[in-house]
């Protein structure tokens, strides 16, 4: 029997769980673009936008590891609904404060710190939920492309919307829209039917599983080089994130449309990637992917800063979205894979450390750089660091490749030579 194109959607759970997501995803894009048009409207400041994305981040930084701990001993269903809820509140608190017009940049700082709290226990929740959804063990790198596939769909789909938006109803809509959209997620994950949790009672305090979580990725060479090239890519690579809306106020002397498609066109590089790894039958030769991601987002970074012409810059906004979101799902796919278990939470938790906790650095570095040389130039330095990086785990490949073939062969994945 033929195996279907996109087995994950088989589960029933899964199927839930795509749907509402999907709506939700839509949303919080748009709320990220709301988010940095407001702040650099109100403070015209590079460095603030830096600010910004650096107090949203950094609680995962500092806590995703203990939520990784938390996250292996407790229900990881009953977790993502509690965080569902109050991110929702904290979306629907920045629409009302924006609308009534009384917001300050200071607001939105506390609120993206909150969101970051929230974000530091959902993300290792939202990695380590995802296998208990499918029903099918092989369908599980499916369901991960997947994932990663709807998650950059919202962000074709989300800042093209919010654009339009913010220029004809303003930020504070966005926002509204944004909470309102926790409601699909939050009714898709109580229509699930999930099997009820068996509580693991894990020996030692949470510090000690901590370290034990750190020790098990430290120690394997194969991830602990991802999760240090994911965190050079987050750290250099994800800066864009922030300094778009400089280069489309003051290098394209754009609008916030001009914001929305030029993240929309990273939308499609990135949806363009997922579809292709969610059409991948085989978890061979992602090495190579994870190898090349960063040269491809490098490249991108570097073409966007030189360029002064709308249309350039919305071509190489492709390969900056293409190169990040194959960094990220493949790498994610990779350590899903091979993971153990009993530490599944704990290791994603790294992987949230390593891609969302040095977000946090990158945006207060990126913004305190552009402050002084100006944004197409940081852009450039962060191309630059992000092709060296590429080349760094290329060389390392092969010895790597040599360590993952008997654990391949163990889990039955592997019937070549290529990994």
């Amino acid at each position: 029997m033929k195996k279907p194109l996109l087995p994950a959607l088989r589960s029933k759970n899964y199927q839930l769980f795509f749907a509402g997501q999907g709506i939700s995803l839509i949303g919080t894009w748009m709320t990220q673009l709301a988010t940095i048009w407001l702040v650099y409207n109100l403070t015209n400041s590079p460095l603030m936008l830096g600010v910004v994305g650096f107090s949203s981040q950094i609680p995962s930084f500092f806590l995703a590891p203990f939520g990784g701990v938390f996250v292996d001993r407790f229900s990881r269903y009953r977790t993502l609904i509690s965080t569902q809820v109050l991110a929702m509140i904290q979306s629907l608190t920045l629409a009302v404060l924006t609308l009534t017009g009384v917001i300050q940049v200071w607001h939105i700082i506390a609120l993206s710190l909150f969101q970051g709290f929230i974000n530091a226990l959902d993300a290792p929740a939202r990695q380590a939920f995802v296998p208990e959804l499918v029903e099918h063990r092989e369908d599980l790198a499916n369901a991960i492309a997947i994932n990663s596939t709807m998650i950059n769909g919202a962000r074709l789909i989300g800042p093209a919307i919010g654009g339009l938006l913010i220029a004809r109803v303003g930020t504070g809509y966005c926002f509204l829209i944004d909470g309102l959209s926790y409601i699909a997620v939050i009714a898709a994950l109580l229509a699930m039917q999930v099997k009820p949790w068996k509580n693991v009672v894990l020996d030692g305090n949470p510090l000690q599983k901590v370290k034990e979580g750190f020790v098990y990725a430290f120690s394997f060479p194969p991830i602990r080089s991802i999760l240090l090239l994911s965190a050079l890519v987050s750290l250099m690579g994800l800066q864009n994130t922030i300094l778009v809306p400089v280069i489309a106020q003051q290098v394209l002397k754009g609008s916030a449309e001009t914001l929305g498609f030029l993240m929309a066109a990273s939308g499609v590089g990135a949806l363009t990637g997922g579809i292709y790894l969610a059409t991948r039958q085989t978890i061979l030769g992602i090495g190579k992917l994870i190898a090349l991601a960063p040269a491809i987002l490098g490249i991108g970074l570097i073409g966007f800063s030189f360029s002064r012409f709308l249309p350039l810059s919305l071509f190489t906004m492709l390969f900056v979205g293409l190169g990040t979101i194959l960094q990220i799902a493949a790498s994610n796919t990779f350590l899903q894979t091979i993971v153990e278990d009993d530490k599944r939470g704990r290791l994603m938790s790294l992987y949230t450390m390593s891609f969302l906790g040095m977000i946090p650095v990158g945006n207060l570095l990126g913004g305190l750089l552009a402050n002084y040389i100006g944004a197409s130039n940081t852009l450039m330095i962060d191309g630059i660091a992000c092709i060296i990086g590429s080349i760094i785990f290329s060389r390392q490949l092969p010895a790597l490749r040599l360590i993952m073939r008997p654990i391949y062969e163990q889990k039955g994945i592997i019937l070549s030579n290529k990994a």
